[in-house]
């Protein structure tokens, strides 16, 4: 019998996202790539489907981690800024808004910690974070003069990595977590659909 058609085991899917879980840690996925493959290995039937969780990626001894520089500020004064791509995010990051609006986008990025703060600043400013649904997302703090919410679907999940959201300021700040059919959508549109989701009925 064919390997690849052989039934994998709730050990063999634990182990694929462990690696997984190193690979991202290494910078080699970014953090929407790797909510997607723990999806496809946890929903992995056959070695055939596992193998295709792991398709592109080295051994774990291959090859060295990202060496870009960590991105620790990003802020905005009297302007609208803008991030997304391939950022970097270390063990802690700032964002800080002054008179001005942050989209701070982190389906993109490449983490080297499992769990992350970003300490979010607003100074009658505004700051929207994107991530990608299956990230454990946790709020914490506050703001005057504004408000501070998160929309989307909140998971927990032991496998999943953390990035902690310390908000502390005066001006509003909205998390959105993005879910997968929302991947190729613009920002205006993930916050248009994701506030009709709430306002739905039941």
């Amino acid at each position: 019998m064919d390997d690849a058609s052989v039934r994998v085991s709730d050990a063999e899917r634990e182990q694929a996202v462990l690696a997984l879980r190193e690979h991202l840690l290494a910078g080699r996925l970014t953090l929407e790539e790797f909510t997607d493959r723990v999806g496809a290995a946890l929903g992995a039937r056959m070695h055939e489907e596992l193998a295709r969780a792991h398709a592109g990626l080295p051994e774990l001894f291959a090859t060295a981690g990202s060496r870009r520089a960590p991105t620790r500020l990003i802020g905005a004064l009297f302007s609208h800024v803008m991030r997304r791509g391939r950022l970097r995010l270390g063990k802690r990051a700032l964002t800080v808004s002054v008179l001005g609006d942050v989209d701070l986008d982190l389906r993109d990025v490449i983490i080297d910690q499992w769990q992350t703060t970003l300490v979010v600043i607003p100074v009658l400013g505004n700051v929207d974070v994107y991530v990608p649904e299956g990230v454990n997302t946790v709020l914490s703090g506050g703001t005057l003069l504004g408000h501070s919410r998160d929309w989307g679907q909140d998971t927990d999940r032991t496998d999943a990595p953390v990035v902690r959201i310390r908000i502390l300021g005066a001006g509003t700040v909205d998390v959105w977590r993005v879910p997968q059919d929302m991947r190729d959508a613009s920002h205006e549109e993930i916050i248009r659909r994701l506030e009709g989701r709430k306002e739905l009925p039941g």
